[in-house]
């Protein structure tokens, strides 16, 4: 491979303070930043790439998502525009007229969040029965953790008025009759028993998917809860050569012994672009359903609930740090929080020698101030969700009050204290924009432009380190990603815009121009 020298644009290196002026890249690997004149005479044939003006960046790290989840929703009917439930209910009809699915079979709607419909409230079985009585039909909440099922797909997955509500989750109902509304352990055990679409329409949505990462910057993405289902996809992908991104997966941790005795070779390394990373459970669930678990009630005096007893916390904890696998955790709420540290210190207790496994909190929303030290303490990275700021901030407002509300993702807190955090959009649940992730917790505003939680505010470069430097520390990559050093992998983000220099209000303007995987370009704008 040709080697390659960027100049002619600021080069923040997200290890120094100034940008460089030039940056060398030959066979994929940084060799040299600094100085033009010097890096352009240790090299005199390097191919000249000018920024013209543009900003060179460290490409960006996905903190948390579902890879796979991003590809299923390009196959998806997406509702998340709808402004009324009729509106919704014919976006399903037109999705249906456009699409060759037939009678029967399953249809899947995405985007779904009740927030933005009058009065807060979404269809219910016999609404959804209204788009369609013909197909089986899920509805699936933007946060990924509730749903509505219509008739049909009630029947098909044998709910009916004498099922009872499993462990962590709900089946909502009228007297006797569910109404459709699942959520929790519910409804995702919903979305494991839904049929697969072909192998060849998976592997072209898992192209598209890329795609849109990439158009984001994002050149390592996260597989956020690999079941064994999933497992057949992602050996096509990797023996069919078609991943651009790294890719690094956390198994189910019921389901981990059989997924890690399948991805052996996987293990810690990247074979064909993929790698397993360690484990992954869930405490709680959302703050926008009020599922996330609480110590202080929402302002209606519901606190929502756990997902997994402090023994199997425990368990799971226990097996990671034995095995020295990184281990991610689902919290939303002060109360999982609370769950996850005492366990986590219990078992280091008990395991005074086991290495550090830079365990995940992720989401971390409503994490309270007087835990930061604990995290800081225990070595727990906190991946935050600032986006939920812009998003479902008025709904927090509504659900917390304004105190609570104003503490969400508190990242200049963690700041103070020096605790590493990272930040992430839960994609599918918000598309994979990491630019739009730095406008909100810069600015951390509402949709009606309330500033909420001024003094959780960070500065530009604090998050971009959170999408770049703090994230490769995160997946113990720190030595090859994340920052622009000599040795390092060329992965790498060519910005429109200086975003050290423009204004903070504008930063939701931050356009990507080219995405560089290990020196090559994989998108071009």
């Amino acid at each position: 491979m040709e080697a390659q020298l960027y100049f002619g644009g600021p080069i923040w290196t997200m290890a120094s303070p100034t940008p460089a002026q030039a940056l060398l890249v030959q066979d994929g690997i940084i060799q040299k930043v600094g100085d033009r004149e010097i890096l352009s005479a240790a090299c005199p044939q390097a191919r000249p790439i000018p920024l013209e003006g543009r900003t060179l960046v460290p490409g960006f790290l996905d903190a948390h998502s579902h890879f796979l989840a991003c590809a299923h929703a390009q196959l998806q009917c997406s509702v998340g525009d709808a402004a009324t439930v009729e509106q919704l209910l014919e976006k399903i009809r037109t999705y249906l007229q456009g699409h060759p699915v037939p009678a029967g079979q399953w249809v899947l709607v995405r985007d779904y969040d009740p927030a933005l419909l009058p009065g807060g409230r979404g269809p219910d079985r016999w609404a959804l029965d209204r788009a369609t009585v013909d197909h089986p039909v899920v509805l699936q909440h933007r946060s990924g953790h509730v749903g509505v099922l219509n008739s049909l797909a009630l029947e098909r997955m044998g709910i009916h008025g004498e099922t009872t509500d499993p462990p962590g989750g709900h089946i909502g109902k009228d007297g006797r009759e569910p109404n459709g509304y699942l959520e929790e352990t519910a409804f995702l055990e919903v979305l494991r028993r839904l049929p697969s679409p072909s192998l060849e329409e998976l592997l072209a949505a898992c192209d598209r998917a890329q795609n849109l990462y990439a158009s984001y910057g994002i050149t390592t993405a996260q597989e956020g809860m690999l079941v064994q289902e999933m497992v057949p996809l992602y050996q096509a992908l990797c023996q069919g050569q078609r991943l651009k991104l790294d890719v690094v997966g956390y198994a189910s941790w019921e389901e981990a012994e059989g997924i890690y005795r399948t991805l052996a070779a996987h293990t810690g390394r990247y074979l064909g672009r993929f790698k397993l990373g360690g484990y992954k459970i869930f405490l709680d669930g959302s703050p926008q359903s009020k599922t996330a678990w609480l110590r202080s009630p929402y302002l209606d005096g519901s606190n929502g609930y756990p997902i997994l007893l402090d023994s199997q916390v425990r368990e799971a904890l226990s097996q990671a740090l034995r095995e020295g696998r990184q281990l991610l955790a689902h919290c939303n709420g002060d109360a999982a929080a609370q769950q996850f540290l005492d366990a986590l210190e219990a078992v280091r207790c008990q395991n005074p020698h086991a290495p550090s496994i830079r365990p995940v909190m992720v989401h971390a929303q409503l994490v309270g101030l007087d835990q930061l030290p604990r995290l800081a303490n225990l070595g727990v990275i906190p991946s935050f969700f600032p986006a939920h700021i812009y998003h479902w901030g008025e709904l927090h407002l509504q659900n917390l009050g304004i105190q609570r509300a104003s503490r969400l993702s508190p990242a200049a807190s963690a700041e103070a204290l020096g605790l590493p955090y990272t930040f992430h959009q839960d994609s599918p649940v918000l598309p994979p924009d990491l630019p739009e992730v730095l406008w909100c917790a810069v600015n951390r505003l509402t949709r009606v432009g309330r500033l909420l939680g001024e003094m959780e505010r960070i500065s530009p470069l604090q998050a971009l380190q959170a999408v770049t430097r703090n994230t490769a520390y995160q997946y113990f990559e720190e030595d090859a990603k994340g920052t622009l050093a000599p040795g390092k992998r060329a992965d790498l983000v060519i910005l429109e815009q200086n975003p050290l220099e423009l204004p903070p209000h504008r930063l939701r303007e931050l356009r990507v121009s080219e995405t560089i995987k290990d020196g090559q370009v994989i998108w071009r704008r």
